[in-house]
Order: structure tokens, then sequence, then C-alpha cells
């Protein structure tokens, strides 16, 4: 190795490719150009859409009442599936990341279905277990109880879609941190919930965070597998995406744009509380891209 500031012919202190500026200038160009199109173009046009004829008519639209119902059976849908996806991940994170044990490989295999599966095949499942003619369906029936067309599919539908979202981004998280620090309480004479809340949950908190960010936005926008077991109901089991379709297939573009915009505002702010957790959390989230 050479002392004179060179190693292989590469200068020390310099890089050792530069693009020329027109390459990047069209690299910039085309994603920015690409985001435009294919981001910024549709959000725009969701608004302008639907504040065509005026305020009045799109708070109109939003007050109807089949969207009011949706409205609150999306956010009744995922404030049920968001906090049981939420104990699910943080268990499933503190198993797989903590513990040895048969089945881990499993485990870890099966969080990660719902990403390889489509949400309307889900969604079929549940109708074949319980729906009227399903397996479960005839006990069902004998107890009248209801879970395909009613509340209990959509949550059902909705966790399934959901569920791999917290525990993805725990695991990889602490998996690297180690188990060091449980151990330095264990040896301190800690219980295991004094270990949980005072070590493993201060350690995770911005991962535990973003990950719920990213189900609860996965959880209100759905739409395949709640299509398919909810029936179409309007007013009783028709979420907002499902209601936006109805609308826009009635030619009702207000009313649907009214509500795809609301669902667009949310997804902002989903956007605006994630990229905030990223500037809290720093570079530590890059490890659990998937």
């Amino acid at each position: 190795m050479r002392t004179d500031g060179k190693v292989l012919g590469v200068h020390v202190g310099r890089p050792a490719l530069r693009d020329p500026a027109w390459l990047r200038s069209i690299l910039i160009g085309l994603a920015l150009g690409f985001l435009a199109l294919f981001v910024v173009l549709p959000l725009v046009t969701v608004f302008a859409q639907a504040l065509r004829h005026g305020l009045i008519a799109y708070f109109d639209a939003l007050a109807e009442p089949d969207a009011v119902s949706a409205i609150h059976l999306t956010l009744l849908v995922a404030g049920i599936a968001v906090p049981i996806n939420l104990v699910f991940g943080v268990t499933a994170a503190w198993a797989i990341s903590k513990f040895e044990f048969t089945g881990k490989s499993l485990l870890i295999t099966l969080i990660d279905l719902p990403f390889s599966v489509s949400p309307v095949i889900s969604g079929m499942v549940y109708v074949l277990l319980f729906g009227l003619h399903g397996w479960f369906g005839p006990w069902l029936r004998e107890h009248d109880l209801q879970v395909v067309f009613a509340l209990p599919g959509l949550v059902l539908a909705t966790m399934f879609v959901t569920f791999p979202f917290v525990a993805r981004e725990l695991i990889p998280l602490m998996q690297e941190q180690g188990i060091e620090e449980e151990e330095a309480a264990v040896s301190l004479g800690a219980s295991g919930w004094q270990i949980f809340w005072r070590v493993t949950l201060p350690n995770i908190r911005w991962g535990l965070l973003y990950g719920t960010l990213l189900c609860n936005a996965r959880a209100m926008g759905e739409f395949g597998a709640v299509s398919v077991v909810s029936g179409h109901i309007r007013g009783l089991t028709n979420t907002m995406p499902l209601h936006v379709e109805i609308l826009y297939n009635e030619y009702n573009f207000v009313g649907a744009f009214a509500v795809a915009s609301l669902l667009a505002l949310l997804a902002l702010v989903t956007l605006v509380a994630k990229s905030m957790v990223e500037w809290k959390w720093g570079d530590s989230l890059g490890h659990s891209r998937y």
C-alpha cells in the first residue's frame, strides 16, 4: 500500500466516482417527475374534485348518514384491530428476539404470510370458515352469532392484513438490542413486568409507535379483504373505502371524492407523524425496512 496519499490510483480524501452534473440533474428530475405524476397529482385531483361544488356540498357529503356510518365503522374497526395487533406484535417480537424455541422459524414465516397472500383470498377464507354455509356456519347460526357481513368479520379481515406491521418493525430492533439489559435486570431481582416496562419498552417505544402508525394506516385504507366479508350493506358494514367505491359507481363523484379526501387527509396525518417519528428516532429505523 502506498503512503503518499494514493491507494491503487485513487486519491485519499476524494470520491472515487463523481457523477456528472447533467446525470444527477436527470436522475433528480425523473424522481421528482415520478412523485409529481403518481403522488402529488392524484392527491390534488382528489381534493379538487371533492371541492368542485364548494365547501357546503363537500361537508354535506361528509354529513350524509351513510358517510357518517362508514367513517364511524372505519375508526371502530381500526380502533379494535390495531391495539390487538400491537399486543400481538410486541409479544411475538419479544418471544422471537429474546428466546429460542421449537417452531421459531415457522412463527416468523407465518408473520410474513399476509405480505404474500392476496387480501381478497384472506377474505374468502373467512367466508368459508364463518359464512352461512362455512365450517362454523351452522354452529354460529344455532347460537345466533354472526361473523361474516358484520363487525367481527371486518375486524378479523383487518387484523389479518395488518398484523405483520408491528411485529416486523420490532423484531429486528429487539434482535439488534440483544438481551444484555434484560439479563442485568434479572440479576438485580426485577420481575418480568418490571423488565418489560422499565427496560424493554423504553428501548422500543419509537419502533413500536412507528409500527403502530403503519398498522393503523393500512387498517383504515384496507379494501380487498374487507370488501369480501362486508356484504356491502350501506350504513352497516361499509367502511370508508367501500363507501367511496359505491358512491363512485353511482356517479356521485362529489360524495366519493369527499370521503376519499378524508382518507387522504388521514394518510397525510399518518405521513407527518411517521416523519416526526423518523426524525426523533433517527437513522436507527434504517435496519427494519422490508
